[in-house]
């Protein structure tokens, strides 16, 4: 197996949260010297003009970023991006935000059953949301919440101004199926 490809992916994944040298090297089960080995060998890789992304080394951890000779690309991006309107996704990832802030992006993506790393970025990205500090929980993930625009944006005056989300919601027991069971049974005497 090529640990490089691993460890790219691994990157990927981590997203903004980054990862440790010592995560890393426990993740992929190689010493640390072999994981600074592969690190260097993708970093050379990332170098090259033809690639738009490198690895940085910020605060404690390893991340992908984007290289800054392009930053006038990315501005076109995010300045095309205010003229879109904001998808299905990012309007819920908006609610779960406005009404639990400040919250971490581990716990957006329980609520939300998926992962909201991209969105998250998109939406500081238009200045909607912005990291508020760090939690007490370990890795001390960043905390987001909303910013004065995402006021503007939806015409209020304070976040106090959101509609109160029903109380009275239940969940009828009856009707919650169980995914793992399915209607069609597997013919175990074949």
């Amino acid at each position: 197996m090529n640990l490089t490809g691993v460890v790219e992916g691994i990157l990927f994944v981590v997203g903004d949260e980054g990862i440790t040298l010592q995560d890393l090297s426990d993740t992929i089960g190689v010493s640390m010297d072999e994981t600074k080995k592969l690190l260097k060998e993708l970093q050379s890789e990332y170098e090259k003009d033809s690639r738009g992304i490198r690895i940085s080394f910020l605060g404690d951890a390893f991340k992908l970023t984007t290289k800054k000779e392009h930053k006038e690309y990315y501005e076109k991006l995010v300045d095309q991006g205010e003229l879109t309107p904001l998808s299905q996704a990012s309007l819920e990832t908006l609610a779960i935000i406005a009404y639990n802030q400040p919250i971490t992006r581990a716990e957006i993506d329980e609520m939300r059953g998926v992962s909201s790393a991209h969105i998250i970025r998109r939406l500081v990205a238009r200045n909607l949301v912005k990291a508020s500090g760090k939690s007490t929980l370990p890795g001390r993930p960043n905390l987001y919440a909303t910013t004065s625009d995402f006021l503007d944006y939806f015409g209020l005056s304070t976040i106090k101004d959101l509609p109160t989300l029903d109380d009275n919601i239940t969940t009828n027991k009856s009707e919650e199926k169980d995914l793992f069971t399915s209607i069609y049974k597997e013919d175990v005497e074949k």
